[in-house]
């Protein structure tokens, strides 16, 4: 893969979405810089060095993730910059059961007969619940998994029964839009559902990261980068200007009908930028520019009107737990708000670790960790035994996703000649997952060429 014209490519931002940029943008041949403002790559998906009241450290992550068969893109570049995700990723059939038993497990069967399986095995519902559940799902593909953009998931599952919902729906919406049920949009959680249920063999299967997450892709990403003469500069927080056009010595002297000038990025020439920052930063960055253009403005706009979710995981130390799978759900209630606990024992940590995970989460970070706990000792007691249960570390990320509501009008990726956006949140089908991220970083690399023209 190389590029017809290499041009100077900046890209401002070392989340999983600037990284999949970078990458991207070398493999086609362009001369790429990698401008981050913390010390490490990863962005909201990293490990995190953490000490022990004992004076030890162990490695976290800034947030319990997992990824779906589906994740087609996010495996491609991990494979591409040497990682072997059957090495770093525990892979399992889908399986949302909960400590008491209840709830649904997908066989390893050919689509669609693996959901017909599961539904119809599920533990815990009556056979009106599973004939609900059927017949809805039979009525989304029958509809081609589309809907109204308006259409909530709540509105969306109106002939599920409660049981379904609480127990399915309701864990299901809030793992994949990180938005309760009630307000995510129903046209975003169908392409979710038609992608990982009805996407070939394997698409729903769970993938839960057995490495720390730095390891699964930031490590390997910056290695291969410096190794294909990609610069990676760390702890620079960029700063973004326009200049005076100036061609890069390789790339063509016309880029289209008229020249576009290029970006200066902390006083440097380049003459494209990928902005892959949170949407808050990139606000910030754009609106410091001289540029007064119709297409800057709108992306502003719709930048600044997003709103967001936060996301909690409380690591708790339990002894030496077991628990019966690698990863349960949850019944979660306003006083029990965690929906899924991890056993880190099963996935490459120290035994007794758990990572219990409270997503679209609102109440303060002390509160919150003292309800986990209590939840934690109440749901999880028949393999706690004596055990002492303590919290080691909660991580609260208050931005974690945007709020995937309905109608939402996401930012565009192109914002002006020359510069792109790149991230979870830009306008596409997924919702602000790990693959709707590197996808997005991968579109706007290959779309550098043409987005010299006026967008």
């Amino acid at each position: 893969m190389k590029a017809v014209n290499a041009l100077r490519v900046a890209v401002m931002g070392g989340g999983w979405a600037g990284l999949a940029a970078a990458v991207q943008a070398t493999r086609i041949g362009h001369q790429v810089t990698l401008f981050e403002a913390a010390r490490q790559l990863g962005g909201r998906a990293r490990a995190v060095p953490t000490p022990l009241p004992d004076g030890s450290s162990i490695t976290l992550d800034n947030g319990q993730h997992i990824l779906i068969g589906a994740y087609t893109a996010t495996l491609d570049l991990m494979r591409t910059v040497g990682v072997a995700p059957e090495q770093h990723l525990l892979r399992l059939p889908l399986t949302l059961q909960f400590p008491d038993g209840q709830g649904l497990c997908l066989p390893d069967w050919p689509v669609p007969l693996d959901v017909a399986a599961g539904v119809w095995r599920a533990q815990g519902w009556s056979l009106a619940d599973k004939w609900s559940l059927l017949r809805s799902a039979a009525r989304w593909q029958l509809a081609g998994f589309t809907c109204t953009p308006e259409l909530s998931v709540a509105e969306l599952c109106a002939g599920v029964s409660a049981r379904v919902m609480h127990t399915l729906i309701e864990p299901l919406c809030v793992s994949a839009l990180n938005t309760p049920a009630d307000r995510a949009s129903a046209q975003v959680f169908l392409r979710v559902l038609r992608d990982s249920l009805m996407g070939g063999k394997g698409s729903s299967n769970l993938l839960i990261p057995t490495s720390d997450l730095s390891t699964l892709l930031p490590h390997a990403a910056q290695a291969w980068l410096e190794q294909h003469r990609a610069q990676v500069r760390l702890g620079q927080r960029a700063t973004l200007e326009q200049g005076t056009h100036a061609p890069a010595p390789n790339a063509s002297k016309s880029t289209g009908p008229s020249e576009p000038p290029p970006w200066l990025v902390n006083g440097e020439p380049f003459d494209a930028v990928v902005c892959a920052t949170s949407s808050s930063a990139a606000f910030q960055l754009l609106t410091g520019l001289q540029d007064g253009s119709d297409s800057v403005r709108q992306w502003i706009e719709q930048a600044d009107a997003l709103a967001f979710e936060a996301i909690a995981t409380v690591y708790v130390q339990a002894g030496s737990t077991r628990l019966p799978h690698p990863m349960l759900a949850l019944h979660s209630t306003p006083d029990f708000p965690a929906q899924f606990v991890f056993d880190r024992g099963q996935l490459g940590g120290p035994a007794g670790l758990l990572a219990l995970v409270v997503s679209a989460s609102g109440t303060e970070r002390d509160a919150l960790q003292e309800q986990v706990l209590r939840q934690a000792r109440t749901q999880l007691a028949p393999w706690l035994g004596n055990a002492e249960v303590h919290a080691l570390q909660t991580i609260v990320e208050k931005r974690a996703t945007f709020a995937c509501t309905p109608g939402l009008q996401r930012p565009p990726q192109a914002i002006a000649p020359g510069l792109l956006a790149a991230g979870d949140y830009i306008e596409g089908p997924y919702p602000a997952t790990l693959e709707g991220a590197v996808r997005s970083g991968l579109a706007a690399a290959q779309t550098i060429g043409t987005a010299m023209q006026t967008p």
